[in-house]
């Protein structure tokens, strides 16, 4: 099967291959690869009818712009008649009865999706070790994590299982497993992107994007996706841009606190170091920047996005919706035996947290001074964009961890120190793979810009690529 979707659709044009033909090996490849678990189910009967169908469309020239793509979703994202379940055992054997708005659009350009990819628990955590149905594997080395929340989504596109992957980003988890699986992963302007029909998290902060090896991949499904969604009442009115002209010389940012941040790897540093100095010499102009509140940044996002779960999660009791636990007596012990055994340890963390911060005790000190936290973040975050195309960090401060190498909860948080900025401000943000460590690993850099300029940064990564 072509590597990307690009290749793909010019193998369907050469009459080389056909759409049948690709999914077909896509799904028995997918079965050679079933040890890295990236997927929790593959659709094989309605992908192959996909398939059959859009050959028929390309045969008679009605074929959609996404024809040629065979795409994984995130166990999170709902298709109508597949079961999803955000890896929870919450929703486990769960069938959707409407599909996102997101798989919609794909649907109807012709994209084949061919099964639903492993996740942290409701999308919380940075390892996808937090999934109720196992870890996944990390493609370049089994024994380290993917990254999370869409470790699935990224395995699946670097295992070479399919040529985009769709995920969600709320604090940096399509950029970071994008990072430790040595992929792009593009988290879009918040609103850009439809949420109808992803399960929630932290709904101020959720964004579905997609993941892939080349950036024009990225950029063909993100205009197919993004969008006005009556659907969804937080979804832009403004129309895409056309692809912008490439600048002659670009005007590009960095954070001196990141470079300087004492978890940084010193090869990542370097790295990043270097293609700064790269662009300084190809005669772009870049600007040292500093970044105030940043030891801000992870504290705020955890209030506020685990205020979010708990508020989202409560529907969950055993009695509206999810698992009901066997022998319970009574409302309260229904509720608590429900949630306890549909839950795992790291989703009930963060909603008892969340229901803390949002107690009438606590609420003033913690949810609403994040609240005003946050609109300084992006208040200061967006005077740093006058006057530059992007600003240029590390992805994330390491490459991929081993599996179990981090027990420590705080210190899991921190792995979003990079990344949780673009969420906090609402701005798109994209990883794309620039580098190779010497332990073998891959690691990335994040890209970032205004908001609504979610074309332009697509534009400005694949020249970043390409030089």
């Amino acid at each position: 099967m072509p590597r990307t979707f690009h290749e793909a659709r010019n193998a369907l044009a050469s009459g080389s291959t056909t759409m049948v033909g690709m999914t077909h090996a896509a799904l028995k490849e997918a079965g050679k690869q079933a040890h890295l678990n990236i997927f929790l189910e593959l659709f094989a009967e309605s992908a192959l009818a996909k398939a059959q169908a859009v050959d028929a469309k390309i045969a008679n020239g009605t074929a959609g712009p996404l024809a040629g793509a065979i795409i994984s979703i995130k166990d999170n994202l709902c298709y109508k008649g597949h079961r999803v379940s955000a890896a929870s055992r919450m929703l486990e054997g769960y069938v959707s009865p409407y599909s996102a708005t997101v798989v919609e659009r794909v649907l109807q350009a012709d994209g084949v999706i061919i099964g639903r990819t492993n996740c942290d628990e409701f999308a919380m955590g940075s390892s996808n070790e937090n999934s109720a149905f196992g870890n996944v594997g990390n493609p370049v080395n089994p024994a380290r994590v993917p990254g999370g929340s869409s470790g699935g989504a990224a395995a699946s596109v670097a295992a070479g299982l399919c040529h985009i992957a769709l995920g969600s980003d709320t604090g940096g988890s399509i950029r970071q497993p994008a990072s430790f699986c040595g992929v792009a992963g593009f988290k879009p302007t918040y609103g850009r992107v439809s949420r109808y029909g992803l399960i929630a998290f932290a709904s101020s902060f959720d964004q579905v994007g997609p993941l892939a090896h080349d950036v024009r991949d990225i950029e063909a499904v993100y205009r197919v996706v993004a969008g006005l969604d009556d659907r969804d009442n937080t979804s832009s009115h403004r129309p895409l841009q056309e692809a912008p002209p490439e600048p002659g010389r670009m005007k590009v940012g960095y954070y001196r606190n990141c470079l300087d941040h004492a978890g940084m790897d010193p090869e990542i540093r370097t790295h990043v170091e270097d293609w700064i100095g790269k662009l300084r010499a190809e005669g772009h102009r870049v600007e040292a920047l500093d970044l105030p509140m940043a030891e801000y940044f992870v504290p705020t996002y955890y209030i506020l996005s685990t205020a979010e779960a708990s508020s989202n999660l409560a529907r969950y009791d055993g009695i509206r919706y999810g698992h009901r636990a066997q022998g319970a007596t009574g409302l309260e012990q229904t509720y608590e035996k429900s949630r306890s055994e549909g839950f795992g340890p790291e989703v009930q963390r963060r909603i008892l947290l969340g229901t803390f911060v949002l107690s009438a005790g606590y609420y003033d000190a913690y949810y609403a001074q994040g609240m005003r936290v946050r609109q300084l973040i992006r208040k200061n975050t967006l005077r740093d964009f006058s006057g530059l195309d992007a600003i240029i960090t590390p992805t994330c401060p390491t490459t991929a961890f081993g599996k179990g190498q981090i027990s420590d909860p705080v210190a899991m948080y921190l792995q979003d120190i990079f990344t949780v900025q673009a969420n906090l401000a609402g701005i798109p943000a994209i990883s794309i793979p620039t580098g190779m460590h010497s332990n073998g690993l891959p690691f990335g850099i994040q890209l970032m810009a205004k908001p609504f300029e979610d074309e332009k940064l697509l534009s400005l990564a694949g020249r970043f690529l390409a030089g």
